[in-house]
């Protein structure tokens, strides 16, 4: 089963076709890796997927419902480098974020920071995390309320070697729970080592997939 279909879809601002008749499946279970460089169009696709944007043509659908404009979905999005509160831990950052939609408890969010390897009890401010550790507490954030999908966007960007390998190894794990995971990059040895199916895209036209 497909866990996301992208159909013909279109998308274009001003003179500017962002995407240009785009037709990809994504099998659910799995870790889908979108290569390309900036302006290809990866990160328009994301975003055309998560609802944020509306597609001028086509259609997207996520396990077989028709993706609705700005609609609340069971998907954990990280579209740019996480935004948290500096004076706060990580904890109190996710809790604040939880309340927004009072779906989960505290236990929730101690164990989803616990599975990135994060300590729920630090009262260390996020001001003074690592970019690994922040890379680490926005995944946590992503996948605390339990979604069937997750969508990161160049999620490497920033990270060390030691870095990268942990977030490799986490988004492993994390499939292994049974998550779908599409994610891009501009680097594609780390979508090679990471993901079971790589997509290409290049001038917002899909230009190979293996």
């Amino acid at each position: 089963m497909n866990a996301i279909d992208v159909i013909d879809v279109t998308k274009s601002f001003g003179n500017e076709k962002a995407l240009d008749h785009v037709t990809v499946s994504f099998e659910s279970g799995r870790i889908h890796g979108i290569i390309g460089r900036n302006g290809s169009g990866k990160t328009v696709l994301l975003k055309c997927i998560s609802g944020f944007l509306t597609v001028d043509s086509g259609q997207i659908l996520i396990d077989g419902k028709k993706v609705k404009p700005g609609a609340a979905q069971d998907i954990g999005i990280i579209l740019e480098t996480p935004g948290f509160i500096g004076s706060l831990s990580g904890f109190r950052n996710l809790k604040l974020l939880a309340s927004l939609r009072d779906l989960i408890d505290a236990d929730r969010i101690r164990k989803a920071m616990t599975a990135v390897g994060l300590d729920p009890y630090s009262r260390k401010r996020v001001s003074k995390y690592s970019l690994g550790m922040k890379h680490r507490l926005g995944i946590a954030q992503a996948i605390m309320e339990g979604p069937k999908l997750l969508i990161l966007d160049e999620p490497m960007n920033g990270l060390d070697r030691a870095g990268v390998l942990e977030i490799r190894n986490l988004l492993k794990a994390i499939r292994e729970r049974g998550t779908t995971i599409l994610i891009t990059s501009h680097y594609a040895e780390d979508i090679d080592a990471l993901c079971d199916t790589v997509s290409q895209m290049d001038g917002g036209q899909l230009t190979g997939k293996k």
